[in-house]
């Protein structure tokens, strides 16, 4: 398996540190790029009200609110959603869906299109390194029947995104979403109106920190591993304490990230043999080695961690993540492990 100077898109950011002239917050994970604000945390859920509907799947019941996905040219997902200005004005936009990322994010093309001009500066924290990003606010974004208003969002090129724009945690607090392979759509809602537990074999708790849910249980060829599910990224990607815990030579073999942010940085490659998670177990996980700043924006430099990508989530029929009750429910394909 030669990947020397392959290119591999992860859509995570880091953290929004400082900003000029007017201070942001924080982003994580994703692909490699998202944001969060100083006045608003992540934990906390955006007020949503009634909106448009154009995008739902009129197949889904009327409580319930199901996108199709579309897909990018890296296997990761994207929705519709429609944009809007101060003056009304609104159009449909592909966004990619990263639950890696703290922040919705907005291309530039969009804000062109849409006459949106800068109002503030904020430092992004992706996997590639820091970037000082332009600011602007969305008078709101509706996806499916749900509108998120007064975003503040980062702006990044659109050929970097890979997309239009990212829907970050800001967008996904407070509700389940499920991601549903098998009819490629998803849908959000709270867990009594998508089915329950109903239908999935693993059910697996996890803790919150900047609004990520981390699984904290897993096994990586035996070495305990912390786990974020991160769909904004085509691959998985370990951190260096993971790497020295597997004592894995690599035989030199590297990869190049694409940061949203539009820088690179250079990952080392390697295979887990076995992935367990909540008594299910992944073989032949492959994994990108880098210490990206997403890592220390969660704490989990110094132990080993992994942010778990689409490559391996298209593996299950579906997987849904509960943000209200911190739990991320898998359907495996076949009959349930035993």
């Amino acid at each position: 398996m030669r990947m020397h100077a392959t290119m591999m898109r992860a859509a995570l950011a880091g953290a929004v540190l400082s900003a000029a002239p007017s201070p942001v917050g924080a982003i994580d994970p994703a692909s490699i790029a998202t944001a969060a604000l100083p006045a608003q945390t992540p934990d906390a859920a955006r007020p949503f009200a009634a909106g448009a509907a154009a995008m739902r799947d009129p197949a889904a019941a009327a409580s319930d609110d199901v996108l199709r996905l579309g897909q990018d040219g890296h296997d990761r997902m994207t929705v519709a959603v429609e944009v809007t200005n101060e003056a009304g004005l609104h159009s449909p936009f592909a966004f990619l869906v990263d639950t890696g990322a703290e922040r919705t994010i907005v291309a530039r093309t969009v804000t062109t299109a849409l006459g949106l001009a800068p109002n503030g500066r904020g430092r992004l924290v992706g996997v590639a390194g820091l970037r000082d990003v332009d600011m602007v606010t969305l008078a709101s974004l509706a996806l499916g029947r749900r509108n998120l208003y007064d975003l503040a969002s980062p702006v990044l090129d659109a050929d970097a995104i890979g997309a239009d724009g990212i829907i970050g945690l800001d967008g996904l607090q407070g509700q389940r979403i499920v991601l549903d392979f098998d009819r490629n759509r998803l849908l959000l809602g709270d867990a009594r109106t998508l089915g329950g537990d109903r239908g999935y074999d693993i059910v697996v708790q996890a803790r919150r920190k900047s609004g990520q849910l981390i699984l904290t249980d897993a096994l990586v060829d035996g070495v305990r591993t912390a786990i974020v599910i991160d769909t904004g990224s085509d691959t998985s990607i370990g951190n260096r304490a993971l790497e020295q815990a597997l004592a894995r030579n690599h035989a030199r073999e590297t990869v190049q990230l694409l940061s949203v942010t539009g820088q690179q940085a250079t990952a080392d490659v390697g295979m887990a043999r076995a992935l367990t998670l909540g008594g299910m177990t992944l073989a032949n996980t492959q994994i990108a080695f880098t210490d990206a700043p997403p890592f220390d924006r969660l704490g989990l430099r110094r132990r080993p961690a992994l942010l778990l990508g689409m490559a391996q989530l298209r593996l299950f029929h579906r997987v849904a993540i509960d943000f209200a009750a911190r739990r991320i429910l898998f359907a495996v394909p076949g009959p349930p492990p035993g």
